[in-house]
């Protein structure tokens, strides 16, 4: 698939978007609308190596998708690496790029790659999915500057971590009396 990008204008320093960005717990808050299912594959939802699963819901194709931050140049790029769709098969990349534009302005940009791993996944790309890809994360773009702009009056969504037991929590290498998201 032929990338597609898109960017937006949000007024809030880099830094802090880098790290709402790149902070998997708090995704469900603005990408809701296209994914479903959203779990965290860790207690540790930022940084380098946090990943999540989720299902992409796109029209007439449905699939599983983990993704994972394979690259964080914090506050300047962060690079996720994404598989799945049908028998793991598919893989890609979200590349996110912010740059400042001013005092307090930040350029928000954001390239998702995705390269189909069997034919039927790539016939059912070619009807419509780039369209739809690029109106989704248009709107996810804009619920971010919202979030930032706006300050919402009530909390923000959270994922839950799949599989995550407070009480069996040291498999995860979290102490069993402190339990995080």
């Amino acid at each position: 698939m032929i990338p597609v990008t898109v960017h937006a204008f949000i007024s809030a320093p880099r830094e802090e978007l880098f790290d709402f960005i790149a902070d998997f717990g708090v995704r469900p808050a603005w990408c809701d609308h296209f994914v479903d299912d959203y779990r965290l594959a860790s207690p540790h939802s930022t940084g380098r190596g946090a990943g999540a699963r989720f299902l992409l819901d796109a029209p007439g194709y449905r699939h599983y998708v983990e993704s994972t931050i394979a690259e964080a140049d914090g506050p300047r790029r962060m690079v996720e690496a994404l598989h799945g769709g049908r028998n793991g098969k598919s893989s890609g990349e979200w590349v996110w790029e912010l740059s400042r534009q001013g005092t307090g302005l930040t350029r928000v940009e954001t390239t998702l790659a995705w390269a189909p791993g069997t034919p039927r996944e790539a016939f059912k790309e070619k009807f419509g999915s780039r369209g739809w890809t690029r109106r989704q994360l248009k709107i996810a773009l804009e619920r971010l500057r919202v979030i930032f702009e706006e300050q919402p009056d009530r909390p923000l969504a959270r994922a839950s971590i799949a599989g995550f037991e407070p009480l069996r929590s040291p498999r995860f290498g979290v102490s069993p009396r402190i339990v995080r998201g």
